[in-house]
C-alpha cells in the first residue's frame, strides 16, 4: 500500500474515545455469479464496491463503479517487470513496454507479410550484431539494420494504435514498468468502452516489433535523463546497498547501457510469449460502466486468450545486513542523504509495523521527524517513506543539509529520530489520530478512479487478498505502542544502508554516440484496414454537459458582510475553506515572506509544536499561501471539526508571535533553498530561462529581496503585515455541507471589524518582445534541452477553440506531427513538443512555444527539424480529421464537478469570460476544417520570432551551431535569478 501523505485529516480523538463503541466490522468475502453466469467475488463493507472476476483462462478482472464523470480508468497490468530481465538483456521489460505501442500483424501495417520479411531480416541483423565482437563489423551489421529499416518503414504506419486511443477521446494514454510490473494506461471517454476492448484485445494478442530501432534511440534518451537525475542515481545506489544479490538491487528497469547497444529481438518475443499471458495479466476499469455487459464484452474478447503454465522464476536471497553499508553518489544537485532499512515484503506483519512507524515518524504536521527536524529548522528538510514489494520492502529516510551542515549531522539527527521512536518519545494518541490520518487519506483516493485503480493494480501486482487489504488499516489500530515500540527496537539497529549524494563529477556516466539513424516512413496518408474498420463504428454520442456558474456556485454573507460563494459536497464530510485576498506579491513582496514564516511560530498560548498537535488531534490542516495576485488563508478536514479548527486558525491569526530565532533559521532556510534551486536543471530552465526570455532583467523572478534585505526586516514587522490582512477587502469560498453551520463559525470566530482596506497597487512586469536571441545556461549534464518562445497577440477567447484543436494535432501526444516528426521518424529526441499558450490573465500576450530534451550530438538536426515544423504545418487530413474527432470527445467527456466548479470560474473571470466557454468551443471546433487549422498556423506561428532558452553541458556542444537562431548571451546563474552570493552580504 502506497502511503498518502495529507496535512490534514484525522478524527476528532476525543468524540471517537467518548462516543464511539469499537465494534468489529466484517469484511467477509462473497462468491456470486451475474447475469452471465460469470463468477465475481466481494468483500462486505468495501468502500470501494469491487467486483473481482477471474475468467476460465485465468485474467483478473477488477470492476468499480464511479458515476462522477462518464469516464473510465482503464489499466492493463502484466505481473512482470524488470525483476525477469535476462541477465544478458537488462531493460527488456520496459523496452517490451514500448514496444506494444508499435501494433500488431492488424494494427500500424500497410501489407503485413511483405513487412513481416523485412521483420524477420532485421531480427536475425540484431542476433548477429550481438555476436559480433569487432567494431567495425559491428558498425557494418547496424549500418545495414538502418538499410532495412529504412525499407521495412514502406509498410509500417506509425503511431496508429495512438490514432485510435485519440479517436476515442482517451487521455493518459501511456505506461510504466517497475520492478514486478508492467503496466498500460488510458482514460477513456464512457461511450467509447467496447471499442476500448476490442483495440486492447487485438493489441495484447499479438506482438510485432516494428520501428525498432528508432524506439531503441528514444529509450537511449530516456536512459540519457536519468543520469541527468541525481534523485535517481541515489535510489538506485541505495538498493543496490540493500539487495547485492536480488534485482533490486542489481538489475535497474531502464537497464545497462551495453544491453540496450545489443538487444535482441528473439529476447523480447520471448518475454512477451513468456509472461504476456492471461492468467498473469489483469484488466482494471474504474468508473463510468454497467458490470454485466461490461464482463460479457471482455470475457467474449480477452476471455479467448490461451492460459498458458507460467512459473515465475524463484530470485536471489539476501542475507541479514549485520553493519551500516555505506555508498555515495556525485552529480551536479544539492547534496542530499537517505538512509534505508530492509524489511519484509507486502502482505506480511512488518508491512503494517513499518506502515505505523512511519507515519509516527512523519505525517506531514505531526510527526517526530515533523515537530523536531522541520519545525524547529534543525535541517533543510526530512522525511520518510515506506516501500513494500513482493520479495521485501524498505523503510528510507531522507534529510538534505542547512547552510554549513554537514550529510554526516543530518544523519545522526535522522538516527537520533529514530531513536524517539524506538524509546517511544511519542504521544499515547499518536496512533489512533495516524490509523485516522491514513483512512480519511484513503477516502479521498477512493473518490478518485484512477488511484483507486492504482490500488488495485497493487493489489493484482503483490497478489493482495482484496478483504485483508480492506481491513489492513482497522489490523494498525489493534497495534498498541508497546508492541510497536519492541518491534522499534528490534527492526531499526545498525542494520541500514547510508548513501550520500554528493555534489561533484560523476565519473561514471555513459556517453552514447549519435548512430546517424536514416529517418523512416511515417506513412501518414496510409491506414490499415484494422484501423478503416476500427473507425467505421460508431458509438453511442456522448453529449457535453456545461456549467451554468451563475446557478452552480451560491451566495450568502457572514454577519459582517463578506461574501461566502459555496459549492455543496454531496459526497463525504470532508469540507474545505478558503479566505480570499485579491493582492498577492505583487502587491508587497513580504506578503510571501511573512506567509512563510507563520509556519515556523507560535502565539502567546500555544508553542508551534503544540499548535501542530492542536491540528492534527482535531483533523484541521490550515495554510497561509501567496500567489503574485492573490492569498489565500485555508482551512480543510472534517466538517464537525470546522469551528474548533476555525478557531484555532483564528487564534493564530490574532496572537501569533514573533520568533526572533525562528526568524534567523527562516532566512537561512530561505538562502539555502536558493542555492540548492540553483542545482536543479528544471528549476533553471522553466523557472530561471524562461522567466528570462518572457521578460528579460526586470522578471518578477528576479525582483527579490536579498539575503542582507531579508536579516534587516524585524520578524515583528512580518506578524503585523499577516493580522493586518485581515483588515483589507476579503472574500470567502466554501465547499462542504451545512453551510449554515460554516457561517456560523465565522460570524462566532473570523471577526472583522469597521471599514476593510483597498489593496495596495501591484507591481507590473512588461514583457518584452521576443526574437533573435539565444540564452543560453552551462550545466553538468548529458542531454541539452531547448525552448523555443515567441510573444505572441493579446489574449481573444476566440482563439481558445482553435489553439485547443492545433495542440492536439500539432504540439503534444503520442500522434501528433511534433511527436511524429522529431521522435518517431528521426529519433531525435526522447520528449518533443510544440504549443500555442493561451495567458492566464486579460490583456496578456499569448505565446508560441517548443520544446526538445535531446543529446547534443543531436542538436543542430533537432533544432534544424523542430524549426522547420514550426515555418510550415504538414497537413495530413486523415490526421486532422482524428485530432479534431479526440478534441471534440474530450470536452464531451469533460465534467466540471465539486469544488472545480469555483476554481474554473475563478480562472475565466481572470480572463474575462463570465460563462462555461466549453460551449463555444466545442461549437467552434465542430465546424472547424484544416484549412482554418492552416490560417491559424499561418496567422499565429509561422514567421515567429524566437527567444531560444537553452541549457546544456557547454564542454559537449557545439554552442556556435545555435548562432543560426540569434545572438548568443550565456547567462550564469546566480544573474539569471538575481541572486547575491551570501559571502557579498554585509553581515
Amino acid at each position: 500500500m502506497k502511503k498518502i501523505k495529507l496535512l490534514c485529516i484525522s478524527f476528532l480523538l476525543v468524540a471517537a474515545a467518548s462516543c464511539k463503541t469499537e465494534t468489529k466490522t466484517s469484511y467477509e468475502v462473497t462468491s456470486k455469479k451475474d447475469a452471465n453466469g460469470l463468477s465475481y467475488e466481494t468483500v462486505k463493507n468495501d468502500p470501494t464496491g469491487l467486483r473481482l472476476y477471474t475468467l476460465e483462462n485465468g485474467l483478473k478482472v477488477y470492476l468499480s463503479q464511479n458515476s462522477d464523470e462518464p469516464k473510465i480508468q482503464t489499466y492493463i497490468a502484466v505481473r512482470a517487470g524488470s525483476n525477469y530481465d535476462p541477465k544478458e538483456s537488462t531493460g527488456l521489460a520496459h523496452y517490451l513496454e514500448h514496444m506494444v505501442f508499435k501494433g500488431t500483424h492488424k494494427i500500424g501495417t500497410a501489407d503485413w507479410e511483405k513487412e513481416k520479411v523485412f521483420l524477420d531480416t532485421i531480427s536475425n541483423l540484431y542476433e548477429q550484431h550481438r555476436a559480433e565482437k569487432d567494431a567495425d563489423k559491428k558498425l557494418a551489421l547496424y549500418k545495414e539494420i538502418d538499410r532495412v529499416s529504412l525499407e521495412a518503414s514502406n509498410y509500417s504506419i506509425a503511431n496508429e494504435y495512438d490514432k485510435m486511443t485519440a479517436s476515442l477521446g482517451a487521455t493518459g494514454t501511456n505506461a510504466y514498468t517497475w520492478f514486478e510490473q508492467t503496466v498500460y494506461t488510458n482514460k477513456i471517454p464512457a461511450n467509447e468502452l467496447d471499442k476500448w476492448v476490442d483495440l486492447e484485445a487485438e493489441r495484447f494478442g499479438t506482438l510485432v516489433l516494428r520501428l525498432f530501432h528508432t524506439e531503441l534511440e528514444a529509450v537511449f534518451e530516456e536512459f540519457n535523463r536519468g543520469q541527468d537525475n541525481d534523485f535517481r542515481k541515489r535510489y538506485a545506489a541505495m538498493l543496490d546497498g540493500l539487495f547485492p544479490n536480488h534485482p533490486y538491487g542489481q538489475q535497474t528497469t531502464i537497464g545497462k547501457a551495453e544491453h540496450l547497444k545489443n538487444p535482441s529481438m528473439v529476447d523480447i518475443h520471448n518475454y512477451f510469449n513468456k509472461y504476456y499471458v492471461p492468467n498473469n495479466m489483469a484488466v482494471i476499469l474504474v468508473g463510468d460502466f454497467e458490470f454485466e455487459p461490461t464482463i460479457k464484452k471482455i470475457n467474449a474478447t480477452f476471455g479467448k486468450f490461451d492460459r498458458k503454465e507460467l512459473t515465475h522464476p524463484t530470485l536471489a536471497k539476501e542475507t541479514k545486513i549485520t553493519a551500516p553499508i555505506v555508498n555515495e553518489v556525485f552529480g551536479p544537485t544539492s547534496e542530499s542523504i537517505s538512509i534505508a532499512f530492509r524489511s519484509e515484503g507486502i502482505n506480511t506483519e512488518e508491512e503494517k509495523m513499518v506502515t505505523l512507524c512511519d507515519m509516527i515518524m512523519s505525517n506531514g504536521n505531526a510527526g517526530i521527524i515533523d515537530l523536531n527536524l522541520n519545525q524547529k529548522q534543525l535541517v533543510q528538510r526530512a522525511g520518510c517513506s515506506p516501500t513494500f514489494l513482493n520479495d521485501y520492502g524498505y523503510h528510507s529516510f531522507t534529510g538534505s543539509p542547512k547552510t554549513g551542515q554537514t550529510l554526516d549531522e543530518v544523519k545522526e539527527l535522522l538516527l537520533a529520530q529514530i531513536e524517539k521512536l524506538k524509546n517511544g518519545e511519542f504521544e499515547d494518541w499518536m496512533i489512533e489520530a495516524v490509523v485516522n490520518d491514513l483512512k480519511l487519506s484513503q477516502t479521498k483516493e477512493y473518490e478518485n478512479n484512477s488511484a483507486l485503480a492504482d490500488t488495485y493494480v497493487n493489489a493484482f501486482i503483490y497478489q493482495q487478498d482484496w478483504s485483508k487489504r480492506v481491513q489492513f488499516l482497522d489490523d494498525l489500530k489493534k497495534i498498541s505502542k508497546e508492541q510497536l515500540t519492541v518491534f522499534a527496537k528490534k527492526f531499526y539497529q545498525d542494520n541500514y544502508v547510508v548513501t550520500y549524494k554528493r555534489k561533484g563529477e560523476d565519473k561514471n556516466i555513459v556517453k552514447v554516440a549519435n548512430p546517424g539513424i536514416t529517418p523512416v516512413h511515417l506513412n501518414r496518408d496510409k491506414s490499415s484496414a484494422y484501423l478503416t474498420a476500427f473507425n467505421k463504428v460508431e458509438s453511442k454520442p456522448l453529449q457535453p454537459k456545461y456549467v451554468d456558474y451563475k446557478t452552480a456556485i451560491k451566495e450568502t454573507k457572514t454577519a459582517n458582510g463578506i461574501k461566502v460563494s459555496y459549492v455543496l459536497n454531496d459526497k463525504n464530510d470532508l469540507f474545505d475553506m478558503n479566505i480570499i485576498f485579491d493582492m498577492g506579491s505583487d502587491n508587497d513582496k513580504k506578503l510571501t515572506l511573512a506567509a512563510g514564516y507563520l509556519e515556523y511560530i507560535g502565539t502567546d498560548k500555544y508553542t508551534n509544536e503544540a499548535l501542530k498537535k492542536e491540528f492534527y488531534k482535531l483533523g484541521i490542516s490550515y495554510y497561509v499561501s501567496t500567489a503574485n495576485d492573490k492569498t489565500y488563508v485555508g482551512l480543510n478536514g472534517l466538517k464537525e471539526n470546522l469551528p474548533k479548527g476555525l478557531e484555532l486558525l483564528e487564534h493564530l491569526w490574532d496572537n501569533a508571535k514573533a520568533d526572533k530565532d525562528a526568524y534567523n533559521k527562516y532566512v537561512e532556510k530561505i538562502y539555502k533553498g536558493r542555492q540548492d534551486g540553483k542545482t536543479q536543471k528544471g528549476n533553471i530552465l522553466w523557472n530561471g530561462l524562461m522567466n528570462y526570455g518572457k521578460y528579460g532583467e526586470n522578471s518578477p523572478l528576479r525582483d527579490i529581496m536579498q539575503i542582507d534585505e531579508l536579516k534587516a526586516i524585524d520578524p515583528e514587522e512580518l506578524v503585523a503585515l499577516v493580522k493586518d490582512m485581515k483588515n483589507y477587502k476579503q472574500r470567502i469560498f466554501y465547499y462542504g455541507k451545512d453551510v449554515e453551520a460554516a457561517v456560523a463559525a465565522l460570524n462566532t470566530n473570523h471577526k472583522i471589524y469597521g471599514e476593510l482596506k483597498e489593496y495596495p497597487v501591484a507591481k507590473e512586469y512588461k514583457e518584452t518582445e521576443t526574437g533573435g536571441n539565444v540564452f543560453f545556461t552551462d550545466y553538468d549534464m548529458v542531454q541539452t534541452e531547448l525552448m523555443f518562445l515567441a510573444k505572441g497577440a493579446p489574449f481573444k477567447p476566440e482563439n481558445m477553440a482553435a489553439s485547443t484543436l492545433f495542440n492536439t494535432y500539432f504540439g503534444s501526444g503520442l500522434s501528433s506531427i511534433v511527436f511524429q516528426e522529431i521522435r518517431e521518424s528521426k529519433s531525435l529526441a526522447y520528449s518533443a513538443f510544440a504549443a500555442y499558450s493561451n495567458a492566464s490573465k486579460k490583456g496578456d500576450a499569448n505565446y508560441v512555444m517548443a520544446y526538445v530534451g535531446t543529446q547534443a550530438n543531436k542538436l543542430e538536426q533537432a533544432v534544424d527539424a523542430m524549426m522547420e515544423l514550426m515555418n510550415d504545418m504538414p497537413e495530413a487530413e486523415k490526421q486532422f480529421n482524428a485530432a479534431k474527432e479526440a478534441t471534440l470527445k474530450k470536452l464531451a467527456a469533460q465534467r466540471i464537478t465539486k469544488s472545480n466548479i469555483f476554481w474554473s470560474y475563478e480562472r475565466l473571470q481572470k480572463l474575462g469570460i463570465d460563462n462555461d466557454n466549453r460551449e463555444a468551443m466545442y461549437n467552434a471546433i465542430k465546424e472547424m476544417t484544416i484549412d482554418d487549422l492552416k490560417t491559424f498556423f499561418n496567422k499565429n506561428i509561422k514567421g515567429e520570432s524566437y527567444n531560444v532558452m537553452v541549457i546544456g553541458n557547454k564542454k559537449d556542444l557545439n554552442v556556435e551551431s545555435l548562432q543560426k537562431l540569434g545572438k548568443i548571451k550565456e547567462l550564469d546563474i546566480d544573474y539569471l535569478f538575481n541572486y547575491v552570493d551570501k559571502k557579498d552580504v554585509k553581515q
